[in-house]
Parts: C-alpha cells; sequence; structure tokens
C-alpha cells in the first residue's frame, strides 16, 4: 500500500502492550464503522519511554460528555482538531509555528502516540493535547457543536480496496458531524495521496451544505489560507517518486 507523507502507521501499527486504543468502550461503540483496524508492530524504547513517562502528562482521556477545552488547555484560544497524525511530525510543527492556537490530537496506535508525546517533551509544547482514541466517538460525545476553529485530516487510511471503502473516514455522515462542531468561518483541510480517495472527498465535501469550497476544486498543495500544512520528509520522497498528493480546504458557512 503507497503510504503518505506523515502516515507510516498506515503500515505497522503498533502492539497493544502499552496503552494502545481505543481506550475504554463507550456503550455506543458499535453504532459506526471503525475506520481502523488495530494491529500489532513495532514501538521503540523511545516511544515507548515517552507513554510512560510524557503522555499522561498531556493526554485527554475519552468521556461521553462535553470536553471543557479551557480546563484541558489551561487557557482559552482558537482550538483545532487533527484527526490521525500518525507520527506526528507534522503535527508538532504546526504546533510550534502557532503558539496562539490550542491542538487537539487524535489518533489511536501506540507507536504514533508515543512519537507525538516525544515531540511535545522535546520542543516544549504547551499547546498540544492527545487523545488516543475512535475520532468518530469523541467529535460525537465530547465537541460541541460551532466549537473548534479548523479540523486537519492529513493522509487518512485510504481503504484502497472497493470492499472496504466504507471504512474510509471522509464519508458523508461523519463529514456532517464534523462541520457541524467547526465555528462559522473555520476550516476543514483535508489531504490524501490516493486519487480515488481524492474524488470521493471532493465528492463528500462539496456535498456538505454547511461547507464550501474555497477553490475551484482541489487546493495547491500544501497551501491553506487558514492554516499551513508542512512538508514532511515522506511527502518530500513522495514527490521524488512522482506519487501525486491533493489537498482539499473547505470553509464552515456563516
Amino acid at each position: 500500500m503507497t503510504q503518505g507523507p506523515d502516515a507510516p502507521h498506515r503500515a505497522a501499527a503498533p502492539a497493544q502492550a502499552i496503552g494502545d486504543a481505543p481506550q475504554g468502550e463507550p456503550t455506543r461503540s458499535a453504532t459506526h464503522i471503525r475506520s481502523f483496524v488495530t494491529r500489532r508492530g513495532h514501538i521503540s524504547a523511545a516511544q515507548e519511554r515517552a507513554l510512560r513517562e510524557v503522555l499522561p502528562r498531556v493526554r485527554l482521556a475519552y468521556a461521553a460528555h462535553p470536553l471543557d477545552l479551557v480546563a484541558a488547555f489551561g487557557r482559552s484560544a482558537p482550538t483545532v482538531l487533527e484527526i490521525g497524525f500518525g507520527m506526528g511530525e507534522t503535527t508538532a510543527a504546526i504546533a510550534h509555528r502557532r503558539p496562539d492556537v490550542n491542538f487537539l490530537a487524535i489518533d489511536v496506535f501506540a507507536a504514533g502516540c508515543g512519537a507525538l508525546a516525544k515531540r511535545i517533551d522535546e520542543m516544549a509544547l504547551s499547546n498540544l493535547r492527545v487523545m488516543q482514541h475512535d475520532a468518530v466517538e469523541i467529535v460525537r460525545d465530547m465537541l460541541m457543536p460551532d466549537l473548534l476553529a479548523g479540523v486537519h485530516i492529513y493522509f487518512p487510511d485510504p481503504w484502497p480496496k472497493a470492499r472496504h471503502h466504507k471504512r474510509r473516514l471522509v464519508a458523508p455522515p461523519f463529514v456532517a458531524l464534523l462541520a457541524s462542531r467547526i465555528a462559522p468561518g473555520g476550516y476543514l483541510h483535508c489531504a490524501t495521496d490516493w486519487q480515488h480517495y481524492a474524488e470521493q472527498m471532493l465528492a463528500v465535501l462539496s456535498a456538505e451544505a454547511l461547507l464550501e469550497n474555497l477553490h475551484e476544486s482541489y487546493a495547491p498543495a500544501p497551501r491553506n489560507p487558514l492554516a499551513e500544512r508542512p512538508t514532511t520528509k515522506f511527502h518530500a520522497r513522495g514527490t521524488r517518486l512522482g506519487h501525486g498528493v491533493w489537498d482539499l480546504v473547505f470553509k464552515r458557512k456563516g
């Protein structure tokens, strides 16, 4: 399976030894098809140490009630949600560049959570929190309408086989839910390195009544007039190999 610029977790999910997600099982966990499958994979010693020593300081637990962002971050600031941060390179870079914004990062895989926790510690990031749980349940149960300044979905699992397309995260029911959580004027920025998924994303996002495309179709990658996606080493390698990348930037209507 072709990998995206910041999606090494798509090929090898972590072992279940340390904090494998999802954490807990809410009573409504069977109401949607999950966009991920927990598999075993390698966790480095550094990631394992960060899971033990750093992640508890920056992790927010899932709970089936609204999240108090001021309490979670210790301040009131615009909040951007990222779903599926891989190994956290892009997430940490954006958070470092925008200290005035709070970033809530969600992923289910332990290796990625350990890698991001390690970056948070090394870069002394105080504006980034991590949730290791199913993003659909977090958005549905914990985020109130009109709450978010923006949402990033960068290189989600493309589920390339036709019989697995139902597992794709960017699909009408979830996009409708997600759009309702974005404040008027806020944005949704998606990116993928699979052309078929890009075409589906464009169709799904264009059909959502609460969203409007800021471009005629795809955005000039990786530029976003509201939040720029940095080019990672994985993206740069893919570009050298001739792999395509498609960005889409939509705005929540007022």
